[in-house]
């Protein structure tokens, strides 16, 4: 696969440091990729965009699914998983998930993640949206995450000496990671950065490695409303499209259905209401207190994600009202203070006390189900460029993730990418690379946006790429994002000049490049399925349909998409390390 040639605009590197392995992010998939190298003996070097915690990781409140309890399996794991992706999981990829799940979080606990137990020690096993059995694994009732990326960084803090230094583990924090370096066979050959507070230019540097593995996190600050944090603004799918690798199923993203409503105004960042509350028994009510999801499915409120968005919206349009109600009041105070006391703090913080009233709430973008196409391995079509996590797209999640999936799918993938660049390490297919030259030119190649048109980006999405979509609104999605770009285009054409570079216009950069390819894909699939709702076609259609989208960056800029034949999961078809 060969690299578009399109860069961000940013000043000639003027540092690098050598490694055998680039991991970037620190949540759960990188951080657990970088442990595992680390322990093989290669040099490591983890590069996140924040501090090491502050991932998306730690916002999880849910869990971990694993097939861990009394009468649970694997196979009935995998059975969950399938009816959730509504016929676009690829089903090697999902078993390979539930197999190895159970050993991978026990493997977990070890390196010192501590998970709520039962009064006999027992891991004490909830249950959630889609699944039939109790087998998501919590801690500190509705900390999960921030309990798993405590016990992760711990572990790699203790890994390295009071620098961030060896024991063969590197880390670099506050980070903005820019582009793939690759060498002139188009071979990975490390990455670009950006170290904040460190001068606009001078901050600017290489890692140099023959494996790169993207751990970025997803890319939920496309929309004006999202449970992502703040960094999630698409950086590894951006990088990997300019790369030249391959995305998938980028249309599918999955809007939680129980978000807390602070207005149809509010931006950013948005409280979650973990789907757990709804497993451990409150009730969907309308502003009547009609449950308005018995009936809609066998699971009500517990039905698969997409399809509890989808009926909040429903009735959302039905009363002409911007959100419908969480009712838990019969949980009492002592259940909400000890097993959610983390919502229960966020909803006090707004203004409101669910101990004594109904959670108002409303849908808001959570998870990117699609990503950078990957193999089992988590190889990309890009040879040295693996993905892991919420970035990538291994087939596992098809047209919707099942609850609490995520997080053991970035641990399982994760410790699958360390085994096989110790693999490829070993039979000396990765070696160090020189990277080929990168120009850097006074003026500006490729224009950079504003930071203000990420507001602008974000309101198009919102406005139609949101929850519900048809062809006009896509169409109109499109055109909006094509403004932005030609207006960035055409000044630079006209004067040379462009955005200063820096993290604000980087980052709207990179927004608007998986803007263009999410769109581009949702336009193509001319039928609903999963989290991907098509009011123009309201139906699903697996006979022209059950198949999926990929998504490809060409270098003038224009977005390739074509359709897999099969349902199958394409092969990465690598090209020889």
């Amino acid at each position: 696969m060969n690299s578009t040639g399109i860069r961000l605009h940013a000043p000639a590197p003027g540092w690098s440091i050598e490694a055998d392995v680039v991991v970037v992010g620190s949540g759960v998939a990188g951080l657990t990729a970088a442990l595992r190298c680390a322990a093989t003996g290669l040099t490591t070097v983890v590069v996140t965009k924040a501090r090491l915690d502050d991932g998306s990781t730690r916002w999880a409140q849910g869990g971990i699914a694993a097939a861990l309890g009394e009468g649970d399996t694997p196979a009935q794991h995998l059975d969950d998983t399938l009816v959730a992706g509504v016929g676009l999981c690829d089903e090697d990829a999902v078993r390979t998930l539930v197999t190895e799940g159970p050993d991978a979080v026990r493997r977990l606990i070890a390196t010192g993640a501590r998970f709520d137990e039962t009064a006999d020690g027992a891991l004490d096993l909830t249950r959630e949206g889609g699944h039939h059995r109790r087998r998501i694994a919590h801690a500190g009732g509705d900390a999960s995450g921030a309990e798993i990326s405590r016990a992760l960084v711990e572990a790699v803090r203790s890994a390295t000496d009071g620098d961030g230094r060896p024991a063969g583990l590197r880390t670099i924090e506050n980070a903005l990671v820019l582009d793939l370096l690759t060498d002139e066979d188009g071979r990975t050959a490390g990455v670009s950065l950006h170290v904040m507070g460190e001068g606009q230019h001078d901050g600017v540097g290489a890692v140099l490695a023959p494996a790169v593995v993207l751990a970025t996190g997803g890319m939920g600050q496309v929309f004006s409303a999202t449970t992502n944090p703040h960094v999630s603004t698409g950086d590894g799918v951006a990088l990997a499209l300019r790369a030249g690798a391959e995305v998938s199923d980028l249309e599918f993203v999955q809007f939680h259905p129980t978000v807390l409503f602070l207005g149809a105004d509010a931006e950013g960042q948005q409280p979650l209401v973990s789907e757990a509350v709804r497993g451990e028994g409150a009730h969907l009510v309308d502003a009547d207190g009609v449950r308005f999801m018995v009936g809609q499915h066998e699971l009500a409120e517990l039905a698969p994600r997409d399809i509890v968005a989808k009926g909040i919206t429903r009735r959302m349009q039905e009363r002409g009202t911007e959100h419908m109600y969480l009712d838990a009041r019969h949980f009492g105070a002592d259940m909400w203070e000890h097993r959610f006391p983390t919502i229960l703090a966020a909803c006090r913080a707004h203004g409101m006390d669910p101990i004594t009233e109904p959670i108002p709430v409303a849908p808001a973008a959570h998870y990117a189900s699609g990503g950078v196409r990957t193999d089992l391995h988590g190889r990309t079509t890009v040879p040295g460029l693996y993905a892991c996590g919420e970035v990538a797209c291994t087939g596992v999640h098809g047209a919707n993730r099942l609850a609490s999936n995520s997080l053991l799918e970035g641990l399982v993938y994760a410790e699958r990418i360390a085994d096989d660049i110790k693999k490829q390490h070993a039979e000396n297919h990765l070696h160090a690379r020189v990277p080929a030259p990168v120009p850097h030119p006074q003026t500006p190649t490729h224009p950079l946006l504003p930071a203000e048109a990420r507001f602008a980006i974000q309101r198009a999405m919102t406005a139609g790429a949101g929850v519900l979509r048809s062809a006009d609104s896509l169409a109109e999605a499109a055109a909006q994002l094509g403004r932005i770009h030609a207006e960035a285009a055409d000044a630079l054409a006209e004067n040379g000049k462009t955005a200063v570079p820096g993290v604000d216009t980087w980052e709207a950069t990179n927004l608007l490049c998986v803007a263009r390819a999410l769109v581009a894909a949702a336009r193509r699939r001319e039928e609903t399925r999963g989290c991907h709702w098509r009011e123009d076609h309201a139906d699903r259609d697996d006979t022209n349909w059950r198949r999926h989208i990929v998504v490809r960056l060409n270098p003038d800029r224009t977005l390739a998409t074509h359709t897999t034949q099969t349902a199958d999961f394409p092969a990465t078809t690598l090209q020889e390390q």
